[in-house]
């Protein structure tokens, strides 16, 4: 998503106003689309699932490795830290 936008304010001519550029982020955002937005989430939740973490702890695994496709091996040992 965040990606899909930066490449599309990119791909926009340069400006030195601010108003345009504003603009510019605005109609970057706009563009990208809504099914994209669910994608990364919804392949960390099949990534917990498939590691075999349950209901609760993917959403959890899934909050907090939100920067992330996949989670890291480490959730193991980061929940069991928790006593989750």
């Amino acid at each position: 998503c965040w990606g899909f936008a930066k490449r599309m304010y990119r791909q926009l001519p340069p400006s030195l106003s601010e108003a345009v550029l504003k603009q510019n982020v605005i109609d970057s955002l706009d563009a990208v689309p809504l099914e994209t937005m669910f994608v990364t989430r919804s392949l960390r939740f099949m990534d917990a699932y498939r590691k075999g973490l349950n209901g609760k702890k993917a959403a959890f695994a899934a909050k907090k490795y939100h920067g992330h496709r996949t989670l890291p091996l480490t959730i193991f040992d980061d929940l069991a830290e928790l006593n989750f």
